[in-house]
């Protein structure tokens, strides 16, 4: 395994192992001279969305490379869905990337009664080749199922939140059984997850941080991780990740660290009893 290496999706398109996120990187040069530096490291996955209104910086430092090396993600924000403001949504998504096709598109959050709609967005944009492989971001196994019932092509990905503080391994397993690829967000969780004494032990042995071991235990697990850095030298370090390998035992150490605790608070949404959000 090294950073260039895929996975290969339900509809046969190869998506990269390890990405790049984005969130709260500033529009503009930053997030274009991030974007730049990372893949010049070797990354080939980029992850972004509309809520993070740094699409346009993000197209800025994707200028200088083939569209050929890397793969861009961006998601639909909650008050843009259902099926013709999600359209409208994404052509204004791929104008400020200037892009011509996105190869993942992803429903942000599942939002009450609309995100049935939304789906049937993303099926019209798929079908019309305009985005190469469609997902879910922070869908739970009801909400796949509920859109499973209208879909006629069902979620390739799901971008969830997950670190050792937070494993959701039955969701994960529910995924896997339905060939969906898990896809991890705030894979580092908050900072004091770096000072656990288990990890540091592992990362002793290997002469790797707390941070290098938890993302090679993503990629362990079959996750993707989409680490986001501003600075240069850590998202060098984020992917110097592919010269070990962890154990099984190590592997279990580490998931046992879960606590079931989310990294980024959730109290921003109000949520129904399935864990839609209620607009």
């Amino acid at each position: 395994m090294n950073i260039k290496s895929t996975v290969t999706l339900s509809n046969g398109v190869k998506m990269p192992k390890f990405g790049f996120g984005v969130w709260q990187i500033s529009d503009g040069g930053e997030v274009a001279d991030c974007v730049c530096e990372a893949l010049k490291v070797g990354y080939a996955l980029i992850d972004t969305a509309a809520i993070y209104d740094n699409e346009k910086g993000v197209g800025e430092g994707l200028k200088d490379f083939r569209r050929d090396e890397f793969f861009l993600t961006t998601k639909v924000w909650n008050e843009e869905q259902g099926y013709d403001t999600t359209l409208k949504a994404f052509e204004t998504s791929i104008k400020k990337l200037e892009v011509d096709f996105v190869d993942l598109y992803l429903v942000h959050w599942p939002v009450q009664g609309k995100f049935a709609d939304t789906w049937r967005a993303m099926e019209r944009l798929y079908d019309d080749g305009l985005v190469r492989a469609i997902g879910v971001s922070n869908f739970t196994q009801f909400h796949i199922h509920e859109i499973y019932k209208t879909a006629h092509i069902p979620p390739m990905v799901n971008q969830i939140e997950i670190s050792p503080f937070i494993t959701r391994e039955s969701l994960r397993e529910f995924c896997k059984q339905e060939g969906i690829v898990v896809e991890a967000y705030s894979p580092l969780g908050r900072a004091k997850i770096l000072k656990t004494p288990q990890l540091i032990k592992i990362g002793e042995k290997y002469g790797k941080s707390p941070a290098q071991i938890i993302l090679r235990w993503h990629l362990q697990n079959d996750i993707i991780p989409i680490p986001k850095s501003s600075h240069a030298q850590r998202i060098k370090e984020n992917a110097d990740i592919f010269d070990f390998e962890l154990s099984m035992d190590e592997i279990k150490t580490i998931s046992a660290l879960n606590q079931n605790k989310h990294a980024i608070k959730q109290s921003f949404f109000q949520f129904d009893e399935h864990n839609s959000v209620i607009l």
